[in-house]
Protein backbone atom coordinates (compact mmCIF):
# COMPACT_ATOMS: atom_id res chain seq x y z
CA UNK A 1 0.00 0.00 0.00
CA UNK A 2 1.31 3.40 -0.89
CA UNK A 3 2.20 6.05 1.66
CA UNK A 4 -0.62 8.14 0.18
CA UNK A 5 -3.18 5.39 0.80
CA UNK A 6 -1.97 4.97 4.40
CA UNK A 7 -2.20 8.73 4.88
CA UNK A 8 -5.83 8.65 3.69
CA UNK A 9 -6.70 6.00 6.27
CA UNK A 10 -4.93 7.99 9.01
CA UNK A 11 -6.80 11.11 7.87
CA UNK A 12 -10.05 9.15 8.18
CA UNK A 13 -9.18 8.21 11.77
CA UNK A 14 -8.54 11.84 12.70
CA UNK A 15 -11.65 13.07 10.86
CA UNK A 16 -13.95 10.46 12.42
CA UNK A 17 -12.61 10.97 15.93
CA UNK A 18 -12.95 14.76 15.55
CA UNK A 19 -16.50 14.48 14.24
CA UNK A 20 -17.48 12.21 17.13
CA UNK A 21 -15.57 14.17 19.79
CA UNK A 22 -13.53 11.10 20.73
CA UNK A 23 -9.89 10.61 21.64
CA UNK A 24 -7.64 7.82 20.37
CA UNK A 25 -4.42 6.17 21.46
CA UNK A 26 -2.13 3.27 20.62
CA UNK A 27 -0.27 0.41 22.26
CA UNK A 28 2.33 -0.91 19.85
CA UNK A 29 4.73 -3.81 19.81
CA UNK A 30 5.80 -5.04 16.37
CA UNK A 31 4.88 -1.71 14.71
CA UNK A 32 7.23 0.12 17.09
CA UNK A 33 5.44 3.47 16.94
CA UNK A 34 4.55 3.47 13.23
CA UNK A 35 0.80 3.70 13.92
CA UNK A 36 1.30 6.69 16.21
CA UNK A 37 3.66 8.27 13.69
CA UNK A 38 1.15 7.94 10.86
CA UNK A 39 -1.53 9.58 12.98
CA UNK A 40 0.59 12.55 14.06
CA UNK A 41 1.55 13.23 10.44
CA UNK A 42 -2.06 14.42 9.95
CA UNK A 43 -2.68 18.13 10.61
CA UNK A 44 -5.13 18.48 13.49
CA UNK A 45 -4.19 15.14 15.07
CA UNK A 46 -3.44 16.85 18.38
CA UNK A 47 -7.15 17.50 18.86
CA UNK A 48 -7.90 13.76 19.15
CA UNK A 49 -4.67 11.73 19.42
CA UNK A 50 -3.54 11.51 23.04
CA UNK A 51 -0.47 9.33 22.58
CA UNK A 52 0.99 5.92 22.20
CA UNK A 53 2.89 3.37 24.23
CA UNK A 54 5.56 1.31 22.52
CA UNK A 55 5.87 -1.82 24.64
CA UNK A 56 8.16 -4.03 22.62
CA UNK A 57 9.41 -6.03 25.59
CA UNK A 58 7.03 -8.37 27.43
CA UNK A 59 7.97 -6.91 30.81
CA UNK A 60 6.80 -3.51 29.60
CA UNK A 61 3.58 -5.04 28.30
CA UNK A 62 3.00 -6.21 31.87
CA UNK A 63 4.37 -3.19 33.78
CA UNK A 64 2.98 -0.39 31.61
CA UNK A 65 -0.10 -1.89 29.95
CA UNK A 66 -1.16 -4.40 32.61
CA UNK A 67 -0.94 -7.51 30.43
CA UNK A 68 -1.00 -10.59 32.68
CA UNK A 69 2.58 -11.79 33.32
CA UNK A 70 1.62 -15.46 33.53
CA UNK A 71 -0.09 -15.24 30.13
CA UNK A 72 3.01 -13.65 28.61
CA UNK A 73 5.24 -16.33 30.17
CA UNK A 74 3.10 -19.27 29.07
CA UNK A 75 1.84 -18.24 25.61
CA UNK A 76 4.13 -15.38 24.62
CA UNK A 77 3.05 -11.97 23.40
CA UNK A 78 1.66 -13.03 20.02
CA UNK A 79 -1.93 -13.92 20.92
CA UNK A 80 -5.40 -12.43 20.64
CA UNK A 81 -5.57 -12.30 24.45
CA UNK A 82 -2.40 -10.20 24.68
CA UNK A 83 -3.57 -7.87 21.89
CA UNK A 84 -6.88 -7.33 23.74
CA UNK A 85 -5.12 -6.68 27.04
CA UNK A 86 -2.75 -4.21 25.36
CA UNK A 87 -5.63 -2.27 23.79
CA UNK A 88 -7.56 -2.23 27.06
CA UNK A 89 -4.42 -1.18 28.93
CA UNK A 90 -3.88 1.71 26.50
CA UNK A 91 -7.53 2.70 26.87
CA UNK A 92 -7.16 3.10 30.62
CA UNK A 93 -3.51 4.24 30.85
CA UNK A 94 -3.91 6.91 28.16
CA UNK A 95 -7.44 7.90 29.17
CA UNK A 96 -8.76 7.65 25.61
CA UNK A 97 -12.12 6.68 24.15
CA UNK A 98 -10.74 4.22 21.58
CA UNK A 99 -7.37 2.46 21.52
CA UNK A 100 -5.65 0.16 19.05
CA UNK A 101 -2.93 -2.38 19.83
CA UNK A 102 -0.50 -4.30 17.64
CA UNK A 103 1.43 -7.45 18.50
CA UNK A 104 2.98 -10.04 16.23
CA UNK A 105 6.06 -11.43 14.58
CA UNK A 106 7.82 -9.27 11.99
CA UNK A 107 10.57 -11.83 11.45
CA UNK A 108 12.80 -13.05 10.15
CA UNK A 109 12.65 -15.68 12.94
CA UNK A 110 9.58 -17.22 14.59
CA UNK A 111 8.48 -15.97 18.03
CA UNK A 112 10.77 -17.64 20.60
CA UNK A 113 7.96 -18.41 23.09
CA UNK A 114 4.93 -19.28 20.96
CA UNK A 115 6.72 -20.42 17.83
CA UNK A 116 4.37 -18.25 15.74
CA UNK A 117 5.67 -17.66 12.23
CA UNK A 118 6.73 -14.29 10.83
CA UNK A 119 3.68 -12.47 9.51
CA UNK A 120 1.41 -13.58 12.36
CA UNK A 121 -0.16 -10.37 13.66
CA UNK A 122 -2.95 -9.53 16.08
CA UNK A 123 -4.65 -6.12 16.01
CA UNK A 124 -7.09 -5.19 18.79
CA UNK A 125 -9.38 -2.19 19.17
CA UNK A 126 -10.91 -1.36 22.55
CA UNK A 127 -13.54 1.22 23.36
CA UNK A 128 -15.86 0.78 20.43
CA UNK A 129 -19.55 0.08 20.95
CA UNK A 130 -18.87 -3.62 20.37
CA UNK A 131 -16.29 -3.94 23.15
CA UNK A 132 -12.77 -5.13 22.34
CA UNK A 133 -12.38 -6.66 18.90
CA UNK A 134 -9.34 -8.59 17.68
CA UNK A 135 -8.25 -9.43 14.15
CA UNK A 136 -5.69 -12.11 13.40
CA UNK A 137 -3.68 -11.53 10.24
CA UNK A 138 -1.23 -13.64 8.31
CA UNK A 139 0.92 -11.15 6.41
CA UNK A 140 3.43 -11.82 3.66
CA UNK A 141 6.71 -10.02 3.07
CA UNK A 142 9.96 -9.15 4.73
CA UNK A 143 10.24 -7.54 8.15
CA UNK A 144 9.65 -4.01 6.88
CA UNK A 145 6.68 -5.02 4.71
CA UNK A 146 5.04 -6.92 7.56
CA UNK A 147 5.39 -3.91 9.87
CA UNK A 148 3.96 -1.55 7.22
CA UNK A 149 1.04 -3.89 6.47
CA UNK A 150 0.33 -4.26 10.20
CA UNK A 151 0.35 -0.46 10.52
CA UNK A 152 -2.20 -0.12 7.73
CA UNK A 153 -4.35 -2.83 9.33
CA UNK A 154 -4.20 -1.07 12.70
CA UNK A 155 -5.24 2.25 11.17
CA UNK A 156 -8.12 0.52 9.38
CA UNK A 157 -9.12 -1.17 12.64
CA UNK A 158 -9.26 2.25 14.29
CA UNK A 159 -11.53 3.52 11.49
CA UNK A 160 -13.76 0.48 11.98
CA UNK A 161 -13.78 0.86 15.76
CA UNK A 162 -14.71 4.52 15.52
CA UNK A 163 -17.50 3.71 13.06
CA UNK A 164 -19.17 1.56 15.75
CA UNK A 165 -19.44 4.71 17.88
CA UNK A 166 -21.36 6.72 15.26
Amino acid sequence: MSDEAQALIAQSVIDQASKLGLTVGCAESLTGGLVSSRLVEIPGASAVFRGGIVAYDSMLKNDVLGVDASTLASTGAVTAEVASAMAEGALSRLGVDVAVATTGVAGPDPDPVSGEAPGTVFIAVAGGALGTLVRELSLEGDRSEIRERATRAALQALVDGLSTRE
